[in-house]
């Protein structure tokens, strides 16, 4: 008896009344129904609002980041149960490895990234600060904050896990409430991610809702503080988009949509050469893997004219030991497409993209899936074609056929080459396979104004390269044009997307208490007690310590060149010091900085427990000999990562601010140390 799936709204699962049925992509039996019950989408929207927001916001950007990592352990630990229901989608395990391991990979990722890099506050400071006045009184910056919105990510068929997990991850982080809506065919698969997702107790109330089946009014209740991504077709894209109220209430809308990727050959690289069997392996492997059904699939192959009968020989070849059926059997390497549906329109649009064109090979060529049941199923036969010139041909650039369908195209120089990538009008990657970096340094360029991602692939990348269908986390995933114009991923880069940045001005002091950065100019702390005796709790930004002079004499250049090695003609050479800018010899920049180390530091064994790193190192003004230097320490910024060492003792990490000036008062050294601090046992 198929079951029907629910809806998780306002807490608790809706849906006991079977709607439309939901086939076995494998086979076509009835496995799922939607439920018939109608969604209040007003209760789903407040309790978002209402329950959602203020307990996300309970909690700061790192401990959201602790609860992903938790999250995606959790999931970790269940994902075989996923995996029996994604071999319904007629996915193999290595395609729901993308789907289900990509999108606990993404959480990963976004925890880690969130980690290092948010502060342990709801406050994300976009510095440094500017100084706007004359004084030093009046400055300003940029803050992002939660924008105290909801979040609506409306999902493909193709990746039911890793589509929402990528959305939600970013939202998650900036504290924003979800609300997901993946694409019907396959809903039943993002319905069991929710259902463990729920299950484990780490999401906070109202933080994630699912709908299943018609978004129905959802889009007219939301406000200018909420945020609305899709990843899908074009043409759905474009409907959405125009919704009124997202027009009136300039609701922001990122698309992520279906494009005619490509991978070009380049004209350096023959038969013989590795990065030859690379491009085919490539190009094969996109054209199979998940059976084409890749919003990143390489679409048109771009090949040198030349070349051309040669590629086709051997994506023959490789696509004829493709194993087609069900992925249950041993041997088989490509499954089905999602739905009949799908099968129906991949079968339509090839029959477009077939007209005045050569089919290479197709179902022709041997094409018999295995497996029980699957005369029934949605499975479709690899399917290259070639188009000889495709100049004057605008439906292989206009016609994506969503599945196992590539289109071979020649060319007859690079810049043609590039003409022909461009006539996608906008893609979400592209591949260019060279051995030659100066073919690199002039095509990417051309090929990154329309496309959201470009891949070099030679054999050295090769030996670590992810391919490229893969998004990864820390980079951008989006493309402009056809592929929708937006952008998803890219690190705390799509975090800020669902934040709100807003530009603060006021005097240092201030800026320094909204922000919870110290800013330079602000007022500070000083005390008897040295801040590097202060544990982790005991810090508050703004404390700091002014330290003793010293004198900079002709023997600390010495011995500072005798220990470094460093016997650059600036510090002593006298003669050809007199010669340059400065007129003098000086003391070397990594002398300022140990000098300055050696007048801060607090020797005896304490709280700072290491100094990992400097940022923001910048040489000001030339020491000379005889100049008197100090160092003023503050303590700009704190963040707790709610980490314990193998002690049990907690540890937090305390950027410092370091100004190194003269007897001038003029800076000659300005740099952050970063430093894990010990907390109270």
């Amino acid at each position: 008896m198929p079951t029907t799936l629910q809806s998780l709204i306002a807490g608790r699962w809706l849906g006991a009344e079977a709607s439309v049925p939901l086939h076995s992509a494998l086979t076509n039996e009835v496995i799922y129904h939607t439920h018939g019950e109608i969604i209040d989408f007003d209760e789903a929207v407040t309790y978002a609002r209402k329950t959602g927001v203020p307990a996300l916001m309970a909690m700061d950007f790192q401990q959201r980041a602790a609860r992903l990592k938790a999250l995606a352990l959790y999931l970790a630990g269940r994902k075989e149960e996923l995996y029996k229901i994604s071999h319904l989608t007629g996915a193999t395990r290595a395609d729901s490895w993308v789907d289900i391991e990509g999108g606990t990979g993404t959480l990963f990722a976004y925890a880690s990234m969130g980690g290092r890099e948010l502060p342990s506050s709801n406050v994300l400071h976009e510095g440094p600060a500017i100084a706007l006045g004359k004084n030093g009184g009046f400055a300003g910056t940029h803050i992002l904050v939660p924008r105290g919105g909801i979040a609506v990510h409306i999902n493909a068929f193709n990746f039911p896990i890793w589509g929402l997990l990528e959305k939600f991850a970013p939202s998650f982080l900036a504290a924003m409430p979800c609300i997901g809506k993946p694409a019907t065919a396959t809903s039943y698969l993002t319905e069991a991610l929710v259902r463990m997702m729920f299950e484990s107790g780490l999401l906070p109330d109202g933080s994630l809702q699912l709908v299943i089946g018609s978004t129905g009014n959802l889009l007219d209740r939301l406000t200018g503080m909420d945020a609305v991504t899709f990843t899908g077709s074009a043409d759905t894209a474009a409907k959405l988009r125009v919704n009124r109220n997202l027009i009136a209430n300039s609701v922001p809308f990122t698309a992520e949509a279906d494009s005619l990727n490509c991978a070009i050959l380049a004209p350096d690289v023959t038969p013989d050469d590795p990065e030859f069997d690379l491009f085919v392996k490539e190009v094969a492997r996109e054209m199979t893997g998940k059976a084409g059904q890749k919003c990143t699939a390489i679409r048109r192959v771009i090949v040198p004219e030349s070349r051309v009968d040669a590629v086709a020989e051997r994506l023959r070849a490789r696509l004829a030991n493709i194993v087609i059926g069900d992925p249950s059997v041993a041997g088989v390497r490509m499954g089905a497409l999602a739905s009949k549906e799908q099968q129906r329109d991949v079968a339509e649009r090839l029959a477009l993209l077939a007209h005045g064109n050569e089919i290479v090979f197709g179902e022709r060529d041997g094409y018999n899936p295995i497996g029980d049941g699957v005369a029934n199923g949605s499975f479709f036969a690899p399917t290259l074609l070639l188009c000889r010139d495709a100049m004057h041909n605008d439906a292989v650039h206009d016609i994506e056929a969503f599945g196992p369908v590539s289109t071979m195209m020649t060319y007859t120089d690079m810049d043609e080459a590039l003409a022909l990538a461009a006539r996608g009008k906008g893609s979400l990657v592209s591949t260019l396979v060279t051995k030659d970096p100066l073919i690199a340094m002039y095509a990417v360029p051309v090929a990154a104004a329309s496309h959201g991602r470009v891949l070099i692939l030679d054999r050295v990348a090769a030996v670590d390269s992810t391919g490229h269908g893969s998004p990864l986390p820390q980079l951008k995933h989006g493309g402009p044009g056809r592929a929708g114009g937006g952008e998803e991923l890219g690190g705390i880069r799509a975090v800020r997307h669902f934040l709100q940045r807003a530009a603060i001005q006021g005097s240092p002091t201030m800026l320094a208490a909204v922000t919870g950065e110290y800013v330079r100019g602000a007022a500070v702390q000083e005390s008897e007690v040295h801040p590097f005796r202060k544990y982790f709790e005991d810090l508050k930004m703004g404390d700091s310590l002014l330290t003793h002079r010293r004198t900079v004499s002709e023997a600390d250049i010495v011995n500072f060149g005798g220990v470094s090695g460093d016997y650059f003609y600036m510090h002593f050479d006298d003669i050809a010091a007199r010669d340059s800018q400065f007129g003098k010899r000086i003391a070397h920049g990594y002398f300022v900085l140990s000098a300055a180390a050696g007048l801060f530091v607090s020797p005896a064994p304490g709280p700072v427990l290491a100094n990992y790193g400097l940022d923001n190192l910048r040489f000001i003004t030339p020491v000379a000999i005889g100049d008197t230097i100090r160092a003023r320490l503050t303590c700009k910024r704190k963040v707790d990562r709610n980490r314990i060492d193998e002690k049990g003792v907690g540890q937090g990490v305390v950027a410092w601010d370091v100004q190194v000036t003269n007897q001038h008062e003029e800076l000659v050294a300005s740099y952050d140390i970063l430093t894990l601090v010990m907390k109270r046992a």
